[in-house]
Parts: structure tokens; C-alpha cells; sequence
């Protein structure tokens, strides 16, 4: 298992050892699905009151499901944070965790777009 103060990670400093294409796609989506939750719960024709709930259940199930892969990023500022903090093999890796969420935030904006379009 890697150490180093839950820093995110592929490779073997991935707690569950996968590889710089697993943690990239997961990175990914999760964060793709994160911006889609957080778009639709804050937009003007969701219940108003709900968008917290839905946000931090769906924190909580990203890190569920993506705490094995990479140790959860979804926040470059995280994952930046922790590596300056234990240095060496962490300061290599965290590209990726700002590449992924950079690209994953792109595409969960343009399928936002695409599912929440307003009918005409």
C-alpha cells in the first residue's frame, strides 16, 4: 500500500496498485460526474434548499468509489497541497491530478449542456 499522508497517486502509489490509465479515467469521471451534480442541483429549476445534500452525497460516493484508485483528487489544490507536503515520489505525480479534473470539468460542462438543454 503507498504512504504518504493520503497523496494521490497511480502506479504503486496507488493503494490498490492500479495503473496512470485507471487513475486518469477515474479522475475523470468522477470528476465529470461531480460537475454534472453540482450544475444540476444549483440550477434555477432544481428544488431550492437540496443542492448541499446532493453535492456532498455525491462527494461522498466519488470518494467511496475513487479512494482505492487514486486516493481521491477531484481538487487539484488537494492533491498539490498534500504532495509539497511529503515530497518526493509526490511531487512527480500530481500533473495528473490536474490534468484529469481539468479535462473531466470540460467534458461533465458539455454533457450538462447536452442533457439540461431547455426545451424549446
Amino acid at each position: 500500500m503507498a504512504k504518504g499522508f493520503a497523496s494521490n497517486g497511480y502506479s504503486t502509489h496507488s493503494p490498490g496498485g492500479y495503473s496512470l490509465l485507471a487513475a486518469l479515467v477515474c479522475e475523470m469521471v468522477m470528476t465529470m460526474f461531480f460537475l454534472i451534480v453540482i450544475l444540476g442541483a444549483t440550477d434555477k429549476r432544481a428544488p431550492v434548499g437540496l443542492a448541499p445534500i446532493a453535492i456532498g452525497l455525491c462527494l461522498t460516493l466519488i470518494h467511496l468509489i475513487s479512494i482505492p484508485v487514486t486516493n481521491t483528487s477531484v481538487n487539484p489544490a488537494r492533491s498539490s497541497g498534500v504532495a509539497v507536503y511529503v515530497g518526493g515520489w509526490a511531487t512527480g505525480q500530481p500533473w495528473l491530478f490536474w490534468v484529469a479534473p481539468i479535462i473531466g470539468a470540460l467534458l461533465g460542462a458539455l454533457a450538462y449542456r447536452a442533457i439540461a438543454a431547455k426545451e424549446s
